[in-house]
């Protein structure tokens, strides 16, 4: 990825677990804003208000924001493990609440560790990667003679087709990335010899997991 893409989670997700008869449940959601974490993890909270302790980390681009909580496990056994994961995993605008109900045998530092690690890592592989990148939207709209031609040529660039129709003429609709969507016109108009209609939409962040 180069610097200005990013990897999130398309949906919410859960996964559990139980270590020495204490559960864990590890729950993930992409989020945006601050705002958006604290209504997740008092979301979380209320789910299991009898819960031993309902500890979270959060990643935000807004601000580049990180943000855990312990609540109430020994410092740094349950907050830094979870964020630490989700780091690790290059993940941003995600939150993560790890549920663990005691089952009456103490893990010690190391134990918690891995038990809060391993319920991030399992929430985080139960959910949707995507990865985000700057990108353009480009419809080309070509006669049947040069379809074959343009399609050949669309690998080279990396695209991410999301729609072709065969009408009168041959209608593509595709996402090029930024850093591409230059020379993918220029080679689109030198094959056709300028002659496929080439419209270029709004740059935005799409997903090209």
């Amino acid at each position: 990825m180069n610097g200005s893409d990013y990897k999130t989670i398309r949906d919410y997700a859960e996964a559990s677990f139980i270590e020495k008869r204490s559960e864990f449940i590890g729950y993930i959601k992409p989020v945006h804003t601050n705002d958006e974490a604290v209504d997740f993890i008092n979301e979380i909270r209320a789910k299991h208000r009898k819960a031993t302790h309902n500890v979270y980390a959060y990643i935000l681009r807004d601000g580049s924001t990180s943000r855990y909580s312990d609540d109430g496990e020994p410092q740094g056994t349950a907050g830094v493990p979870v964020l630490d994961v989700l780091r690790k995993e290059e993940l941003t605008d995600v939150c993560c609440v790890v549920t663990r109900y005691f089952g009456g045998i103490l893990l010690g530092g190391g134990g918690l560790v891995r038990a809060y690690s391993h319920s991030a890592k399992i929430a985080v592989d139960a959910a949707d990667i995507m990865i985000m990148c700057r990108c353009y939207p480009l419809h080309i709209k070509t006669d049947y003679n040069l379809y074959g031609k343009i399609s050949h040529i669309l690998p080279e660039f990396e695209v991410k087709l999301t729609d072709t129709v065969f009408g009168a003429d041959v209608e593509i609709t595709l996402l090029v990335k930024e850093a591409l969507c230059d020379k993918l016109t220029e080679k689109l108009i030198d094959i056709t010899n300028g002659s496929a209609g080439i419209v270029r939409g709004e740059l935005s962040f799409e997903d090209f997991a």
